[in-house]
């Protein structure tokens, strides 16, 4: 008998009732409704598509686009006692098979996929005998171009489904505008619109803009005025060294996290600040996917993100156990500037796309017609000093190229060496008996590692050098060379971020852009850009109802804790009164120039102090000017929204 989605949460998650709108989606994709949920950063994604592949016979088909997420979890999963694995770019092609091996006659819960795996004719075959329950979509935006993080392989998950048509599909994201929740549906081929979507509001969390020169003395305020652990997310990697090592010497207990780190030193730090051990982590976005810390007290950004959504998840990584928390963003002119320049520097010319396409292809020394589909260690340093590149313009070719389809680009993810035996037990003794110098080296490596010939089998190097008393170097070496004579398969461990070619490399002239793609892609960054700087820019309207109001919420009040808030507040008046002062002023102002006693006895119905309190507030957020004569009169060209 099926276990109750209620016996699931509690024998699994030790949960006895769900969050709020769990439930409802969980029944919605149970009914075989295909589903989007819409649930902000820290809400409990994963459980709305877990729990029901758990309730149903068969394999839940996840695809992710975040392989460090996808590790993360497939291990949390593996440690309830319940069987996931993950194919993603990079894998040996015999680990793959392994995998998919699984889905199809093993007791595999959940397969975790790239969505560039997709364009696998082998996956694609291999799904077809699998008995699929659910297909989850994480990430969701990822299919729309209207998104801020579009990836053109989500489109071939349309074709999955036509392999599976009674399969339901549920979509998940954190951040989605109006245009794309309609356009996720679309793309996924929706049988009929259905979102569930919890307000992104966050009353706990106090939104802050601050105009800033000296960006350095601000950050060492926050840090010693708010008590507890935070975030301070800056662009550069420079940067988080530097402000890391400023704090520390200032007595705060702070590390700094980028993605150009190895594993082993990322997975450190980013232990030791979830731990508590560190209070503060900077760090670029690299970090924060998937990291579930409830007691984040403020999420700090030291320059500007480049769209509301990326702000609005990495701030909401703050407060999640519903405690006071604080996002504040500091800015100054120049990173609008420095903003804007990234924004043309995001958008070489097609031409150049084309070089960096070119000089890649020569770089790996990939011939016409192969590389689909394989994966190269890649220095980015290295490949721009070659062929002497602009460092960021180059870096932002190659984004282009992933946007298109062509390349896929990721951070290094072999956090541990892996071995795998494909040969028999009965090959495996006559090569010991006719190579007795591997011997001793091949029976430890079999009493160390137990499932090596049956699946790829995590391992360590230096562990090993112990064991056999010689150096890291000598087991690296017969590692490799047995993998030559095809004993083993050895996958060693590296810091280098990994291209894969989606596609075989065509020549440059058929590496096609339609222009008008080009502009479109183009035109979407802009309004983002255009919703960035208006929100930091922005004196006269609550935070939190720009913000709601990006991602298409109606009827928000104001929150009334945000910098804008709170500037009104010291008018001590409610809404209704504020609002309705304005309202008289406001048309007087247009028509003609007044001094303050005039303009009192133009108002009905309220008292002095609280029409002069309206006018100062308006006066020192350049609403209204105020002439060397003394008169005050509307300003026109101020940017606002009267609330």
């Amino acid at each position: 008998m099926q276990q109750t989605i209620q016996q699931i949460l509690i024998r699994y998650w030790g949960f006895d009732k769900f969050r709020p709108l769990q439930e409802d989606i969980i029944l919605s994709v149970l009914s075989g409704k295909d589903t989007l949920a819409l649930l902000p950063t820290g809400g409990g994604k994963s459980i709305c598509f877990q729990v029901p592949a758990l309730a149903r016979e068969g394999i839940c088909i996840v695809v992710s686009p975040l392989i460090a997420l996808m590790k993360d979890q497939v291990e949390g999963l593996n440690k309830k006692g319940i069987k996931a694995i993950a194919i993603y770019s990079g894998m040996h092609i015999r680990e793959i098979d392994i995998a998919l091996e699984n889905c199809i006659y093993g007791d595999t819960k959940f397969l975790y996929l790239s969505p560039e795996r997709l364009k696998s004719e082998l996956i694609l075959e291999r799904i077809k005998s699998m008995n699929v329950n659910l297909i989850a979509v994480d990430e969701a935006h990822c299919i729309s171009q209207w998104g801020y993080d579009f990836r053109p392989p989500y489109l071939k998950i349309a074709e999955v489904r036509t392999l599976l048509p009674n399969v339901p599909v549920m979509a998940l994201t954190a951040t989605a505008t109006a245009d794309v929740v309609k356009d996720i549906q679309a793309k996924l081929l929706f049988k009929q619109e259905n979102v569930f979507q919890k307000s992104f509001s966050r009353t706990n969390l106090t939104y802050t803009v601050l105009f800033e020169e000296d960006k350095l003395t601000r950050i060492l305020l926050v840090a010693q005025k708010i008590s507890g652990s935070g975030i301070i997310y800056v662009r550069n990697r420079k940067k988080t060294k530097e402000i890391a090592l400023f704090l520390f010497k200032n007595n705060i207990s702070a590390d700094f996290y980028h993605a150009g780190l190895d594993i082993q030193t990322r997975d450190t730090k980013q232990d030791n600040w979830i731990k508590g051990v560190t209070r503060i982590i900077v760090c670029t976005n690299a970090f924060g996917m998937g990291i579930d810390k409830p007691d984040v007290r403020f999420v700090m950004h030291v320059d500007i993100p480049d769209s509301l959504e990326a702000y609005f998840q990495e701030a909401g990584r703050a407060g999640r156990d519903e405690k006071k928390s604080f996002a504040l963003l500091l800015y100054n002119n120049s990173d609008i500037i420095d903003l804007k320049r990234n924004f043309e520097d995001s958008f070489p010319p097609i031409v150049f796309i084309r070089n960096v396409y070119q000089a890649l292809g020569n770089y790996f020394k990939i011939t016409i017609g192969a590389g689909e589909m394989q994966t190269f260690s890649f220095d980015i340093n290295d490949f721009i000093n070659v062929y002497n590149f602009k460092p960021i313009v180059a870096y932002k070719a190659l984004q282009f190229l992933e946007k298109e389809g062509y390349i896929l680009t990721s951070d290094n993810f072999n956090d541990s060496s892996k071995v795998y035996i494909p040969i028999t037990k009965e090959s495996l003794y006559k090569f010991q008996v006719s190579n007795s110098a591997y011997d001793p080296f091949i029976k430890t490596l079999l009493r160390a590692y137990s499932g090596i010939f049956t699946e790829f089998t995590k391992i360590n190097e230096r562990e090993l050098a112990k064991k056999l008393n010689t150096t890291e170097e000598a087991i690296v070496k017969t590692l490799n060379i047995l993998h030559k004579f095809e004993i083993i398969i050895y996958e060693s461990v590296t810091n280098l971020p990994k291209i894969t070619y989606l596609t075989a490399r065509t020549n440059i002239e058929n590496v096609v852009f339609s222009q008008e793609n080009y502009e479109f892609l183009k035109h979407v960054a802009q309004k983002k850009l255009d919703s960035v700087i208006t929100y930091v820019t922005s004196t006269n309207k609550c935070r939190n109802e720009m913000l709601l109001g990006y991602f298409g919420e109606t009827n928000i009040s104001r929150c009334g804790t945000c910098d804008y808030c709170r500037q009104r507040n010291k008018a001590n008046l409610s809404k209704l009164d504020f609002d309705n002062l304005v309202s008289q002023i406001k048309p007087i102002l247009l028509v003609k120039e007044l001094t303050i006693e005039e303009i009192v006895k133009h108002v009905n119905g309220y008292h002095e102090d609280k029409i002069i309190n309206v006018l100062i507030w308006l006066i020192d957020n350049n609403n209204i000017v105020q002439t060397k004569e003394q008169k005050l009169f509307w300003n026109k060209t101020h940017h606002h929204d009267d609330n």
